[in-house]
């Protein structure tokens, strides 16, 4: 059971970084529409090159 702690001490920082991060997200003037357009470019990225990952793998395993 040693690596409990560490494993801890990662999940409380982990959400003391979630609250500060929260905090200045919603901050003042235009931070949470900056915030809310990166979420979406992330996961339109990842959503693109999720498929494109899927297909490279399908493509992998279907004969010429």
């Amino acid at each position: 059971m040693v690596t409990v702690t560490p494993l801890n001490i990662i999940v409380d920082n982990i959400v003391e970084m979630i609250g500060l991060f929260s905090d200045v997200a919603m901050g003042a003037g235009l931070a949470p529409l900056l915030v809310l357009m990166g979420a979406l470019l992330v996961a339109v990225s990842m959503g693109v090159f999720g498929i494109l990952t899927l297909g490279a793998v399908g493509n992998l395993f279907t004969a010429n």
